[in-house]
Parts: C-alpha cells; structure tokens; sequence
C-alpha cells in the first residue's frame, strides 16, 4: 500500500518549477502529429493537488525522466524521490530504486 506522501501536493514552488521543466523538455520534440500539444495540453493547467506532480513526471519515459532531473533543482529532485519512496514497491514496479533517475 502507498504511503500518504506519494498523493501529497509539494510547494507551489517545487510543483511549478517541475511543471516549467515538464513543459520544457517536451517542447525540445517535433510536434508534426500535435503529440507535443496533447502533453503540453495535459500540463499546462494543472493544479497543484494531489499526485499531480508525480503525474507529471510519469508521463516520461526514464531517458526523459533523466533530463528532466538534469534541469530542476535538487530540492525538486528530493521532492520527487521522496514521493517515489513512499510509492515504491520493488514487485509492482519491476525495478530497483537505484535506477531511480531522480536520485
């Protein structure tokens, strides 16, 4: 079972500091099909509830999970990790916390 601080909002500064990094790595890809306007769409007026910041960060696959991670602050970063933890299950996951990007 998830831990409470996985569903928990993090600072306004901390959600939308991730948020303009979200926004940024998925607007360095060619839009050509509009796939970067449906994520970009999906972020843009989100609200800072709940699991969305950790909704944010799961829309990318580990090799953008990684640059994403090279761009936000290390407060951000801890942020995220900290909500992984308290989520993590190594079982339904499939993966061990050392390939975490964000660490």
């Amino acid at each position: 079972m998830f831990d409470i601080l996985y569903y928990e909002a993090p600072t306004d500064e901390i959600f939308n500091e991730v948020k303009e990094a979200c926004i940024k790595v998925w607007k360095t890809y060619d839009n050509e099909f509009g796939y970067v306007d449906e994520k970009v769409g999906r972020i843009q007026n989100i609200s800072n509830v709940k699991d969305n910041l950790m909704f944010m960060v799961a829309m990318f696959d580990h090799h953008n999970k990684q640059r994403l991670s090279q761009i936000i602050s290390e407060e951000a970063r801890l942020a995220i990790v900290d909500r992984i933890k308290s989520g993590y299950n190594k079982q339904s996951l499939g993966m061990d916390m050392e390939l975490n990007p964000f660490m």
